[in-house]
Formats: structure tokens, sequence, C-alpha cells
């Protein structure tokens, strides 16, 4: 997860001196990645709370950039066994790094999902308290030039999962397909629409290999 938490450091004070610019005190700019913890959602309220948005725009943007949720919820609730309670911390803490640590590590335990997400959770907020406290004095995350950390961390998690031609080529086709619907739509709703027509894709590609296998 090091490599992840070296990306979600200047993304946290980012979304900080952000909510601190819209007028959030030190408390509520905390308190939203106590409670709320999604980076893109926070980041898009507080600069929604800058410009003065009601709440309904609010709820809406930050839903359909966490819509993508749903599709990650469904295959890590198949991944691993969970109680009813774990599932409940499972959904709480869900993130696209914990979940895609846990997948791509092919592990089976809740306990590594969770030790996973809690890593990221503190990380998160004690980045988020930095920029709230010192945002006036730090260096302007974005001109770091870290954002590609993400990038490359995902990336290192994707490698291992191509295992094959079929894999490959859904994961060449999805992302470009993303890249494209990025330009009009918001990063969750691409996601859960490039993720199930990818899963498509690649269970109609695996379906007609069997089929002339046989």
């Amino acid at each position: 997860m090091i490599p992840l938490w070296l990306g979600v450091v200047p993304f946290a004070v980012a979304y900080a001196v952000t909510a601190r610019a819209g007028g959030l005190g030190v408390l509520d700019t905390q308190l939203m990645s106590l409670v709320v913890f999604a980076g893109s959602a926070q980041f898009s309220a507080a600069g929604l709370f800058a410009q003065g948005a009601s709440p309904l725009p609010i709820l809406l943007t930050t839903f359909l950039l966490n819509v993508r949720h749903v599709l990650y919820g469904l295959s890590l609730g198949r991944a691993i066994p969970m109680t009813p309670v774990q599932r409940a911390l499972g959904a709480w803490f869900m993130t696209d790094e914990a979940y895609g640590m846990t997948i791509a590590s092919g592990a089976s335990t809740f306990g590594f999902y969770l030790g996973a997400a809690l890593s990221l959770y503190v990380v998160w907020n004690l980045a988020t308290l930095a920029g709230a406290l010192l945002g006036g004095i730090l260096p302007d995350p974005a001109r770091l030039g870290v954002d590609f950390v993400f990038p490359l961390a995902f990336l290192g998690l994707l490698v291992p999962l191509l295992k094959g031609r079929i894999e490959v080529v859904v994961a060449l086709l999805a992302g470009g397909f993303a890249w494209l619907l990025s330009k009009s739509l918001p990063g969750g709703l691409v996601v859960l629409i490039v993720g199930m027509g990818g899963s498509l894709l690649g269970a109609w590609l695996t379906t007609r290999r069997k089929g002339e296998a046989s």
C-alpha cells in the first residue's frame, strides 16, 4: 500500500486546502475525511461548497462519483466470505486502492482487506489534518508532479491479472473506452459503465473460446 499512500497524501492535502478556501473550518474539513472518506467526492463537494451550491447538487455529484462502488461491492462480496457486520464495515471503508490491492493479491480474508483500507484511512486523515492546518505554507500539491503515482500504482495492480490474451484484450478495450467516456462523464459513472461492459466482453470471449475448444 505504500506507493498508494504516496499518491493519497498530496491529494488529501489538496482537498483540505480547497475545503478551507471554500469556507470550511478545520473541524469541518477533518470531519468530512473521517466520515465520508471518499477523495474525489470530498474534493468535488469542497469545490461546490465554495461556489455556494445547494445540498441537492452536492449529493447528486458525489453519488455519481462513487457509483462505481456498486461494482466493487459485488466483486468483493463474491471474493471474500463476510458476516453482515463485516459487509457493513467493508462498504464503509471501500476505496479504489483497498479494493484493487485485495483483488490483485488474491487475498480471501476480510482481515487483509480491512488492513489495507484502514492503512489508507489513517494516511488520508493525517494528510487532511496537515493540509487544513498548514495549507497556507505548503506548496501547491498540483505542482509537485506526484499525480502520476496513482496511475502507476494501479497499473502495477493490473499487470499480474493479465494472465492471457482475453484479459489483455479486455483491459486495452476497456481502457480506451474509459478514456473516451472520461471526456464527458463523471469518473465514477465511467468506471461503472466500463466495468460492466468489460465484464460482459470478458464473459463472451471466454464462453466463445470454450465453445471453440469443445
